[in-house]
């Protein structure tokens, strides 16, 4: 292999391979990248086996061949050299490379070793545009939990049906959904659970880039694609294993019939919140009182070693009054996740689920469960 590169097109691209890159003591040849040539392009892999992460640079392909190199050496050492054109040439496994005053060598492992990373060819694929996925999956994708004896909440639920696409996330202790429109409907429903790790290399990657996102599925792995035509690059592929198992039924969880609906300014909810939290001890416990004919909410915290908390913020109130608890760190990653200035804060009762909503948007859903009284 003999080949001319760009080094910030380069560094661009082993930036988001070596991602997923780590050192791995049971099997170090996942410690690599692959490099190998394809027409007038490099192309760059990496794999931890659950997930594998490939993109094409464009290149002067010289000579063809293939090398795999350290990733993440790699990625720091082409970081370090001027911005130039770079020399790579492959010699008895080894990456020589040169780029102006600078010759060096690294020494490189049998490509034959490399994992074998599955081709997606000449089947059928779902599009979608690239910031509604990257925006849809940073709101759900920090909720999934690892979890071996239910390894399918470890994961994001997706579920194309009709123009609609939901992606779902819950540790069983909360619980988000977000409603994303497609363009082409889909007649017949498909779903599937994919590892969070997955997700949030999606979200790293795509960063709301514009473009779309073509989807491949086939039985136990999927296939997402999407171009980077601004650093030169024709696509990029993120392709991972799928969770088997059934996803639990979740909308049986979210609530339709509330006790108590609050309209409440999500600033000042969210901030009393925080202020709250400092005085919320080992358990994370605030509560929360409404007030229904004071049109108030009061955000209690107390902790013996420390002392005690209270602030209050004005909301329309629709329902009884009544108090509840919750974990604080729940409420505060569900405020976060909504950008409008009023929430909609709805219980169903006071040990029931609890639903918070945008006002102006009703394609996010978060639910959250209170924590019980003894």
């Amino acid at each position: 292999m003999k080949v001319e590169v760009l080094k910030e097109n380069l560094k661009t691209s082993l930036n988001v391979v070596e991602k997923i890159v780590g050192k791995n003591l049971s099997l170090p040849i996942l410690d690599n990248v692959l490099i190998n040539t394809e027409e007038n392009f490099l192309n760059l892999n990496s794999t931890n086996l659950e997930v594998a992460i490939k993109i094409w640079v464009l290149a002067k392909i010289i000579k063809k061949g293939k090398v795999v190199i350290p990733g993440k050496f790699l990625s720091s050492f082409i970081s370090s050299l001027p911005n130039e054109k770079i020399l790579l040439e492959e010699k008895n496994q080894n990456l020589y490379i040169e780029c102006k005053n600078y010759k060096n060598n690294i020494q490189g492992f049998n490509p034959e070793d490399f994992p074998i990373i599955p081709e997606f060819k000449n089947i059928e694929f779902l599009e979608i545009d690239n910031r509604k996925l990257c925006q849809g999956l940073s709101q759900v994708v920090d909720i999934a939990n690892l979890s071996q004896a239910r390894p399918e909440i470890s994961g994001i639920y997706f579920s194309f049906f009709k123009n609609i696409l939901k992606i779902v996330a819950t540790d069983s202790f909360r619980l988000a959904e977000k409603n994303i429109s497609l363009e082409n409907s889909i007649e017949k429903e498909i779903s599937f659970i994919v590892p969070q790790k997955t997700a949030k290399e999606i979200v790293n990657i795509l960063d709301e880039k514009e473009g779309k996102t073509k989807i491949y599925i086939l039985p136990n792995q999927v296939m997402f694609e999407f171009p980077m035509k601004e650093f030169f690059h024709p696509q990029v592929q993120i392709i991972s294993r799928l969770i088997e198992g059934e996803y639990p039924n979740y909308q049986e969880i979210i609530p339709n019939k509330f006790q108590t609906e609050i309209i409440i300014k999500r600033d000042e909810f969210l901030e009393q919140i925080k202020t709250a939290s400092l005085f919320s001890g080992k358990l994370n416990e605030i509560k929360i009182k409404i007030e229904s004919e004071k049109k108030e909410v009061q955000i209690c915290a107390q902790d013996p070693d420390i002392g005690q908390s209270q602030s209050s913020v004005l909301a329309k109130i629709n329902g009884d009054s009544l108090e509840i608890s919750f974990n604080y760190k729940f409420l505060i990653d569900g405020l976060l996740k909504i950008k409008s200035s009023e929430v909609s804060f709805n219980i169903s009762k006071e040990d029931g689920a609890c639903v918070l909503k945008s006002i102006g948007d009703t394609t996010y859903t978060y639910v959250v469960m209170p924590i019980k009284s003894n």
